[in-house]
């Protein structure tokens, strides 16, 4: 598995997580990143829309589809 999905494994498991929670966990799992390599696949994550931040916290993004069309079938 390459570093993006390791990092999107962590944060699935967390649900939301900072960067101190990421490296602990992958370190749990025997997965070491440096924090230059956790910085840039997060940022790429975020860049390609799989991951969002909030208050230094993140979490995987949510789908829209779902909810859309919700929105859509009860919109009066």
């Amino acid at each position: 598995m390459n570093t993006r999905g390791w990092v999107l494994k962590a944060v699935e498991a967390l649900r939301y997580a900072g960067q101190k929670d990421i490296l602990r966990w992958l370190d749990e799992e025997g997965e070491s990143l440096s924090k230059d390599e956790l910085q840039k696949a997060l940022q790429t994550l975020l860049n390609e829309g799989r991951l969002e931040l909030e208050n230094d916290l993140f979490r995987l993004k949510l789908k829209g589809g779902a909810k859309s069309t919700f929105d859509k079938l009860f919109d009066d």
